[in-house]
């Protein structure tokens, strides 16, 4: 009969070898030290074994405990392996599971999927985790909807709702799952009210940001992204997660990797004479090391992605006036009243086109026209910035 202190004086051997407890319980200890718990039973006829787990994670009263869990599942007519690998099989059809093989086979920013994840495991996994994914019905999600809806987190459930369906649909396209009970659900709740990024369109007033921009006191990196930021006009996190490996400053480019970008496509930034200028600037301090808008606590970490909204509050601007992502819709606006080409603005701007073939040709499409169009962009803001008498200068085409 085994004991703890037996146990821990095992030593393995140049062969497998096998030291008994009762009642069909031993330990397996192979020639690596690796020591697993077995059982050994009959039922049917045969003689079977049962893995109980490893030691010393599964110590010598668990290993007696789960022997005696399946000496009662004998007595019972019931097989515990067999009983094993249907638990197993039921397992892998839980909402759970399918859920979080969802989330580990997308290709998406480690930033959305630690999002995602958060969001299921949050409000949708303690009530529909265990369910198996074919028994859930409508009235299960909306429960978890409704709940939200009346804490007025609408942004979260018509998030939630979203991410629900897709895992609903990828247990239909791995055959675990016949249909989607979200989509009964269109229009079961408040939608939440549509809200865009503040941005300054008005030429005055964007004059004053820029010179707000350009007196900023704080860190030389956070002063740097804030005076880049209305010149390339990407999303924050692009632009925080910049490296020096992707800028090419002879050439005036910074080419971003497709797994940066929202729309999962490369993307080419044309770079103005005053974009590489910044750049040119920052490089002495940062360009040895990976990003290029490097943390204030660590030089291996880019800056912080709440970094430009807090310059721009020390600047006096809140969040109903300016933010770093409302640099965009700044450029949209005002690049569409300067004429410019539609095409060469929204490629500008990746956003996303519906048409593969047309945006794998758009990857590479309108950049001469993109490059002229950013220099005289820098052009036309340097002329707000001094308050200069700017006159919009319409493109042909």
């Amino acid at each position: 009969m085994l004991s703890d202190t037996k146990l821990k004086n095992l030593r393995p051997r140049a062969k497998l070898y096998r030291v008994t407890d009762e009642r069909g319980l031993s330990i397996e200890v192979h020639p690596t030290g690796a020591r697993y718990w077995r059982m050994r039973y009959g039922f049917g006829g045969k003689d079977k074994m049962l893995s109980l787990g490893v030691y010393p994670d599964v110590s010598l009263l668990l290993a007696r405990e789960r022997r005696e869990a399946a000496r009662k599942l004998i007595a019972e007519g019931i097989d515990p392996s067999a009983e094993r690998k249907a638990t197993k099989q039921a397992n892998a059809l839980t909402f759970e599971a399918v859920a979080r093989e969802w989330l580990s086979r997308r290709d998406v920013s480690e930033a959305t999927a630690t999002k995602d994840r958060w969001l299921l495991e949050q409000h949708a996994l303690p009530a529909l985790g265990a369910k198996p994914i074919g028994s859930i019905v409508p009235a299960d999600v909306l429960a978890i909807l409704q709940d939200l809806e009346h804490r007025e987190l609408l942004e979260t459930a018509r998030r939630l709702r979203a991410k629900i369906s897709a895992v609903f649909r990828h247990g239909i396209a791995t055959l675990r799952a016949t249909h989607d009970p979200v989509a009964a659900l269109r229009g079961a709740i408040k939608s939440p009210k549509v809200t865009h990024h503040a941005a300054v369109t008005d030429p005055r007033k964007l004059g004053e940001l820029l010179r707000a921009l350009h007196s900023y006191g704080g860190g030389f990196v956070v002063a740097c992204a804030l005076k880049l930021a209305p010149l390339v006009f990407v999303r924050p996190g692009e632009l925080r997660h910049a490296e020096w490996q992707e800028i090419d400053l002879d050439a005036g480019t910074w080419s971003i990797p497709a797994d940066k970008m929202k729309m999962r496509a490369p993307h080419i930034v044309p770079l103005s004479t005053q974009a590489v200028a910044i750049l040119r600037e920052l490089y002495p301090l940062t360009g040895r090391g990976q990003y290029v808008f490097t943390s204030q606590r660590s030089a291996q970490k880019p800056m912080s992605e709440n970094a430009v909204t807090l310059a721009l509050r020390t600047l006096g601007y809140d969040g109903q006036t300016a933010t770093g992502h409302g640099f965009r819709s700044t450029a949209s606006t005002l690049l569409h009243e300067l004429g410019y080409s539609p095409d060469a603005i929204e490629r500008q701007l990746a956003h996303a086109e519906r048409n593969q073939v047309r945006a794998a040709y758009n990857r590479a499409s309108h950049l001469p026209e993109r490059k002229a169009m950013m220099q005289a962009w820098s052009d036309y803001l340097d002329g707000l910035r001094i308050g200069a008498d700017v006159v919009p200068i319409r493109r042909g085409g």
